[in-house]
């Protein structure tokens, strides 16, 4: 296998982006404690309807 340079065959590298602005995310909401395993379940089905 050959290693081959970009500038050897005209290939242009440079970037092309500009970051406009970097922040941090909002704070989450805290999450809730469950007494057990078939709650959590519940809730998931539910709730957030993922399940």
């Amino acid at each position: 296998m050959d290693t081959v340079r970009a500038g050897d065959i005209s290939v242009d590298v440079t970037s092309r982006l500009n970051a406009l602005k970097v922040s941090e995310p909002p704070r989450r909401a805290p999450g809730v404690m469950v007494p057990d395993v078939k709650t959590l379940i519940e809730r998931l089905k539910v709730e957030a309807k993922v399940l």
